[in-house]
């Protein structure tokens, strides 16, 4: 069975000894089902009889005239059917078939300005499929002759609302995140559904229609084989033929599947402790040498192309990780003081500099116990109000966390609400003054907080205790970093503008032809992570601290999330105005004099300096791209972040302005904004101690047993406390797997054929964007090798690089949608 999208279709008119004119034409076809071991070697060649057989149709339709008989639709051209298999074509990936197809063309078809595809290869394709040409138009100007086809188009990708959807339907439409638990397999799977209320409200998700568990009428039943990976998405929406989405996709279903049980059934049998440091070394030095039986279910289970992907191994059943860079210069800087703040502006998370209010008519008093004689010797001889007008900074992990930790302590995981208090020097770099760890009252959340404040040192039992100290920051800001900064602000919010702009802007609408690269892979990998990443039980759950509460902590937060405030210059002032007690200090201020209208407060923070150019680039060539948008957005308001819907969280549309500020912030967060905080958690973050996700144990007390070890063997009693060996090992499976690019990216300010449209205006204002663009890369090439720039590379000597738009040569760059892989533009053909 053959997928019903066309990736590529090209033609060229010429005549046949007749004389009578021919468009002569190469389509290129590709296997429906990919995404299952089973499946995995087979060729769309299979079936290659029978697609000869013309069970497979074409017909070209007319945009200059329309037929009476049929409502002044185009006319139609008469069936072509494919031909001859074509093998001389070099870009056709594995899985991908090229055929001839021939057209007859006359003076009735005129100027074609769509096709129309009719799939008799099996009964279930209820509905033949338009293609138009890569020309755009507004509703208002569309030819008559296209204009019923485009409205019949959206009225189909709309669906109905009713009924399960198959794998051949194309339906865009919305649901609750109701699908997460599995309280029919057991009752501890079991989990809320998010949105649809203002206690726990989310982002819609893309609807798949299934029926309702037998527990719980309110939550979806999950796939009857739940590592599937064939959960519903639109057609177009799948990944594309084993490019990189399909090989994370099976790598990812490889470790939930056939890696993790295996090591939970060597952890079984051995201690789950690493010993030491050079112990987690030995993961990318050595490898974890597996029992024989685990190495051959694994080889036995997974396809030979896939094996190399989840399971490095050198012949000798050895797990073995690529190292990560935060420890490939340098096996010691991440332990620094200086490394432990940089990463705070140039690491795997540099956008979480701030701070919100708990409620304290809930919660009690939050108020810091920071007090000035915790800092006032450390602020380089400044007096405390020098220092809070411009010196002073704070990553705050309290407000999201407080709330939970009453329950993730009841738990196997022990972690605090923390308050990180940071004073930038002169060089330009941070420090940090105090760390302050937080519990609930132990009489109630009305009570307060228990908080206590530790400072630096770097000997004896007060060094120790300050390493532990910041492992418990480390621990937030991870868990922060992968559910909020990650999958919430760039996956989960993302999902609406894919839905709501392909059930309300035709692929004609310019404003679609904008967007539509940067949402492709988005609803796949997010249906993907539903179903094991995610969902309750799921690999997430077993490698973050607030495991079984993680998403319900996320739509907490999400309550918080404005759409305006996701641009970036208005999350840099937004954060200028973060408070502690009574100091107003932050990361930028307004300044028309000074580029991109802002004053970096920290001048030398590599994600602000390199993201306000990509910002900038960004909403300049959204300007020279404008058309109306008022449909799409009123669906967007009500259903898509229905949950918002009677909130200030975004604009009307109502003006030029506010159409070029929506775009920009959508582009910058699915692009941008997404590589930021997605591309480095290898780097950093493939090693565990230099950004743990789980404490499990409270920090030693003064005469505890716990204490006077810290006395003896800090790195064991590091390691003791962070996250113990077997979710190491799948977090680092998983991250590593997430962190990949393929070699066939399309990289911002380009795209994957330069026929994507034929409007001049836009072709130009692209050419202008790409060299903008690469007049950035220059920039921060030059400024990563200025030594000036301390906070750019770091004791650990890894250059920032996340926010490098298009250059192969680094492997953290700006992607146009950086969710997974290049996109392919399904839903329009050029014509040559």
């Amino acid at each position: 069975m053959l997928r019903n999208i066309i990736n590529r279709f090209k033609a060229l008119i010429d005549k046949d000894e007749n004389g009578k004119k021919k468009i002569e034409g190469t389509v290129v076809l590709m296997k429906k089902n990919v995404l299952d071991f089973n499946d995995f070697n087979a060729s769309v060649l299979d079936d290659f009889h029978e697609l000869l057989g013309q069970k497979v149709s074409f017909q070209l339709i007319s945009a200059v005239n329309g037929d009476p008989a049929n409502g002044s639709q185009g006319k139609l051209g008469r069936p072509a059917y494919l031909e001859n298999w074509i093998t001389t074509i070099t870009s056709l990936t594995s899985g991908e078939s090229a055929f001839k197809v021939t057209f007859d063309w006359d003076n009735e078809i005129g100027v074609p300005g769509a096709f129309l595809i009719k799939n008799n290869h099996h009964n279930k394709y209820r509905k033949d499929c338009v293609f138009f040409s890569n020309k755009t138009y507004l509703p208002s100007e569309t030819p008559v002759p296209l204009l019923k086809l485009r409205e019949k188009e959206l009225v189909d990708l709309r669906g109905d609302g009713t009924g399960e959807l198959q794998e051949w339907d194309r339906v865009y439409d919305y649901a609750y995140y109701n699908d997460l638990g599995d309280s029919d397999k057991n009752a501890k799977y079991a989990r809320l559904v998010l949105g649809g209320s203002s206690e726990y409200p989310y982002p819609r998700r893309g609807r798949t229609g299934r029926p309702p568990t037998k527990t719980d009428p309110s939550s979806e039943s999950k796939m009857k084989l739940l590592m599937s990976l064939n959960i519903y998405v639109p057609r177009d929406e799948r990944f594309g033929h084993l490019k990189l989405s399909d090989f994370l996709a099976y790598a990812l279903k490889s470790v939930g599947q056939f890696l993790k049980p295996e090591l939970e059934s060597l952890f079984d049998s051995t201690p789950n402790e690493f010993d030491s440091l050079q112990d987690v070394l030995k993961l990318y030095e050595g490898g974890i040498k597996l029992p024989e039986g685990a190495v051959k279910n694994i080889r036995d289970n997974i396809p030979a192309e896939m094996l190399k992907e989840v399971f490095p191994t050198d012949g000798e059943g050895l797990l073995k990780y690529p190292m990560p860079q935060v420890i490939k210069e340098d096996r010691s800087a991440w332990r620094t003081d200086e490394e432990f703040t940089r990463e705070m502006l140039a690491g795997v998370n540099p956008v979480n500099i701030g701070r919100l209010k708990l409620d304290p008519k809930v919660y009690g008093d939050q108020n810091s116990t920071i007090a000035k004689e915790h800092i006032e010797n450390n602020i380089d001889g400044l007096t405390i109000e020098e220092a809070i007008k411009k010196n002073l900074f704070i990553l705050d992990h309290h407000d999201a966390f407080m709330p939970y930790l009453r329950r993730i302590n009841s738990t196997s995981a022990k972690t605090y609400a923390s308050r990180t208090l940071l004073f930038l020097k002169n060089d330009g770099a941070l420090k940090p003054l105090v760390i302050e760890l937080s519990l609930p009252h132990p009489k109630g959340d009305q009570f307060g907080a228990i908080s206590k404040v530790y400072i630096p040192a770097e000997q004896g039992i007060e060094g120790s205790i300050w390493q532990l100290a910041k492992a418990y920051v480390a621990v937030n800001d991870s868990g922060y970093h992968q559910l909020i900064s990650h999958w919430l602000y760039t996956h989960a919010v993302i999902e609406p503008f894919v839905i709501a702009t392909n059930r309300q802007l035709s692929v004609l609408h310019p404003i679609y032809k904008l967007l539509h690269p940067h949402f492709h892979d988005t609803m796949n990998i997010n249906a993907f992570a539903r179903q094991i990443l995610i969902n309750g039980g799921g690999l997430l759950e077993l490698t973050v601290f607030p495991a079984k509460y993680s998403m319900e902590m996320s739509s907490v937060v999400y309550k918080d999330w404005v759409f305006p405030e996701q641009a970036l210059p208005a999350d840099l002032i937004k954060r200028n105005a973060a408070k502690f007690k009574t100091s107003n200090f932050g990361m930028a201020v307004k300044d028309p004099n000074s580029p991109h209208g802002l004053r970096l407060v920290i001048e030398d923070y590599p994600y602000a300096v390199d993201g306000l150019e990509i910002w900038s680039a960004i909403k300049s060539w959204v300007k020279e791209y404008y058309a109306e948008l008022q449909s799409c957005w009123k669906e967007l308001r009500e259903k898509g972040h229905g949950d918002k819907k009677d909130e200030l969280w975004c604009p009307k549309m109502q003006t030029h302005e506010e159409l070029v500020e929506t775009c920009t912030i959508i582009i910058w967060i699915a692009s941008a904004l997404h590589a930021a905080v997605n591309f480095g958690q290898y780097p950093y973050a493939g090693y565990l101690p230099n950004r743990p996700t789980i404490s499990r144990r409270f920090m030693p007390e003064v005469g505890t047993p716990e204490y006077e070890e810290l006395k003896l063997v800090l790195d064991k009693d590091y390691l003791k406390t962070i996250t113990a060996q077997l979710p190491t090992l799948i977090g680092i499976s998983l991250i590593e797997i997430l962190s990949r690019h393929s070699t066939d990216e399309v990289y911002l300010g380009q795209r994957d054929t330069p026929e994507w449209t034929f409007d001049t205006k836009p072709l130009e204002a692209f050419e202008r964007f790409g060299k903008k663009l690469a007049e950035i890369e220059d920039r921060i090439m030059t400024m990563n090798n200025d030594n000036k720039w301390k906070n750019r590379v770091g004791p650990v000597k890894v250059p920032f690089t996340l926010l490098y738009p298009t250059s192969e040569e680094f492997h953290n760059s700006v992607f146009l949608s950086s969710f997974l892989t290049p996109y392919a533009m399904h839903n329009s053909f050029p014509l040559q």
